[in-house]
């Protein structure tokens, strides 16, 4: 029983550590992208930490499921982890693009004496 409360509060943590990589990819106003970036992926270095601490525990045989040959990969706290982290590439790839390809275009000189 303390397993299973123990596998349901570490996948809590690992989704809730996969928040501050989103926030600090893209929320992050009057900052460069290289900035970004760095902080980014050292929000992502804890929460591969937690995601795969996690995902060691998920694949701790317990007494109701006694399944010793699960890989560590396989896991839900992982697959979620490679997930997210494939998604917020992506997104993080198309955004700086657009900021440095179409952003420039959307600045009107108009308004200048």
């Amino acid at each position: 029983m303390l397993l299973e409360l123990a596998r349901a509060l570490s996948f809590f943590l690992s989704v809730l550590s996969l928040y501050p990589v989103l926030m600090s990819a893209f929320f992050v106003p009057g900052t460069s992208w290289k900035e970004r970036l760095v902080k980014a992926l050292l929000d992502v270095a804890f929460a591969a930490c937690v995601c795969f601490s996690s995902g060691i525990l998920f694949i701790w045989p317990s007494r109701t499921s006694p399944q010793s040959g699960q890989s560590l990969l396989a896991s839900l706290p992982v697959r979620l982890f490679f997930l997210a982290l494939a998604g917020m590439a992506i997104l993080f790839a198309l955004s700086w693009y657009m900021e440095e390809n179409f952003a420039p275009l959307l600045r009107h000189d108009c308004c200048k004496p």
